[in-house]
């Protein structure tokens, strides 16, 4: 199943038609199976479905670790649908999480900042404290067109990238849904061990709640964005000790919680 595909179209100029093609980004239903039921079914980017698998159930609070999973695998080598099985003693953790279906994909009516950060704090750990230079920060958002091949042929993907305090790029996923991008990056770390490593993560698209509830489940305390964060991400984040910045317009960062961490001079 190919990412993208090719589409003849039309193009009016100045009143002339002309024929031409351009590349359409892919988009196909993803169906994930717990526990021999079905979850969700999400629509993403054909690619990375295990990666994309695992880290959507590290940001549901489904696992916690590799070591959780029974099994992670596709059905019948369908890779429209992936099955997950848990652990006997992870399975009897998390039966409320299991019942519930979509703490995070999906909300519930007057859902609250306040309520969100209640949940939240069940199943998420301490993130790390430890600042990042603001150039590091700042430089990976300017380079991260330079990881998006997707978007280059294209021009409607979006992206997740997560990084080294150094300002390394050590896992980086597209997709035209931004919460499976940020699934993908997480779940490549994730199973590989090496989730830890991530200091920020910088996305493409504006900073939601849920993309902010995916960065506590993985650890990541920085998220750097393109566009500006919702009023609901900045609550969620201030009660979360998540540091969430945005490029300014013209140069610089807005940084909207924990500014602590935008390490802004070089220490003594």
């Amino acid at each position: 199943m190919k990412s993208h595909s090719t589409q003849r179209i039309r193009h009016i100029v100045s009143g002339e038609v002309r024929e031409t093609t351009q590349e359409l980004l892919a988009e196909e239903p993803l169906s994930i199976r717990v526990q021999g039921n079905p979850y969700t079914v999400v629509m993403r980017t054909p690619g990375d479905e295990i990666a994309h698998v695992a880290g959507f159930c590290l940001g549901e609070g489904i696992v916690d670790a590799v070591a959780d999973f029974g099994t992670l695998a596709f059905c019948d080598e369908d890779v429209n649908v992936v099955t997950v099985t848990l652990t006997p003693e992870r399975s009897e953790r998390v039966p409320e999480i299991l019942d519930r279906r979509g703490f995070i994909s999906q909300t519930s009516c007057g859902i609250c900042g306040k309520e969100l950060i209640d949940d939240l704090r069940q199943v998420t750990s301490t993130v790390d404290a430890s600042p990042v230079a603001f150039e590091v920060v700042s430089n990976a958002l300017d380079a991260l067109g330079t990881h998006q091949p997707l978007r280059e042929i294209t021009r409607a993907s979006h992206a997740a990238a997560l990084a080294h305090g150094s300002g390394e790029i050590l896992s980086v996923a597209e997709d035209a849904g931004r919460h499976n991008a940020l699934d993908k990056a997480v779940g490549k770390l994730f199973l590989q061990d090496s989730l830890g490593e991530a200091r920020f993560l910088v996305l493409s698209s504006r900073i939601s709640y849920e993309m902010v509830q995916k960065a506590a489940r993985a650890g990541i305390a920085i998220i750097a964005a393109v566009s500006r964060p919702t009023a609901l991400a900045v609550e969620l984040a201030e009660g979360l000790g998540i540091t969430l910045c945005s490029l300014a317009r013209g140069e610089g960062l807005f940084v909207y919680t924990h500014p602590h961490r935008i390490q802004t001079q070089s220490p003594e």
